[in-house]
């Protein structure tokens, strides 16, 4: 069952998708970018009505399967199929939802203490629920003594981590980008919704990538910071979640 944020996000969400998207063919002048609603209904084998009730945030029914053809029209991402269907409040066949738990899981912790090299855990808000050393100096704006834990928050609202971080505002926006595709999975969770709220007011940045509806994959790669006692640093970045609590994750950071 869908409550109206859901429907009203789904309906923004699927709006910025089919935007996104050239037409197949040109045709002049359009008022609007991307597709317009009849040629993505079309796409999808739907209505055009039903697809302007959904973006409209109207309360309409939609089955699965007329989901995963709006998936398929809409060129989505597995991340973005994925949170397509969790704010239709549908399950897809294909990504089976596993239900989060209030702590984190004893194999994460251990897992951490294990790795010499930076190495975190982050819980289904992405709170740091444990860490190891090498993280604790590497992230001491974040995960230092008496500091607020949230990932989110230490990224768009501590000047530290503009320092730390040589290309802020790029890693920042990808950074909510992946954070926006485990949304999808927690609206039910008072924390995270309480955490949007208050980081839209703090941060114009994070106002304007949280309203892109941009969602992508947590993906490694190489991450540099400028860290203020050891210089230019490295890292490769891997990112696991534990089989029995996929609503945390593990990340270490293996030098480059």
């Amino acid at each position: 069952m869908q409550d109206q944020e859901q429907r009203t996000l789904l309906g923004q969400f699927i709006r910025a998708r089919r935007e996104r998207i050239a037409p197949d063919v040109a045709t002049g002048r359009r008022r609007t970018p991307g597709l317009r609603r009849e040629e993505l209904a079309a796409r999808a084998g739907i209505g055009t009505t039903w697809c302007a009730w959904i973006e409209q945030g109207r309360e309409v029914s939609a089955s699965p399967e007329a989901l995963a053809r709006l998936a398929v029209a809409l060129a989505l991402t597995p991340a973005e199929r994925a949170y397509l269907f969790e704010l239709a409040g549908r399950r897809d066949p294909d990504a089976p939802r596993s239900e989060p738990g209030p702590e984190a899981p004893a194999s994460l912790r251990a897992m951490v203490e294990a790795l010499s090299h930076p190495a975190y855990g982050l819980d289904g808000a992405w709170n740091a629920c444990c860490w190891n050393g090498a993280a604790a100096r590497l992230f001491d704006g974040w995960l230092g003594e008496g500091r607020q834990k949230n990932l989110l928050r230490y990224v768009f609202t501590e000047p530290s981590a503009r320092v730390l971080i040589p290309d802020w505002e790029d890693r920042a926006v990808r950074l909510l980008a992946e954070f926006r595709a485990d949304f999808g999975r927690s609206l039910g969770d008072p924390r995270t919704r309480a955490l949007i709220d208050r980081l839209r007011d703090e941060s114009d940045v994070f106002a304007r990538a949280w309203n892109a509806q941009a969602v992508i994959a947590r993906e490694g790669g190489v991450r540099t910071f400028a860290h203020p006692e050891d210089g230019l640093l490295a890292f490769a970045q891997h990112t696991f979640s534990p089989a029995d609590r996929p609503d945390y994750k593990l990340v270490a950071l293996i030098p480059a």
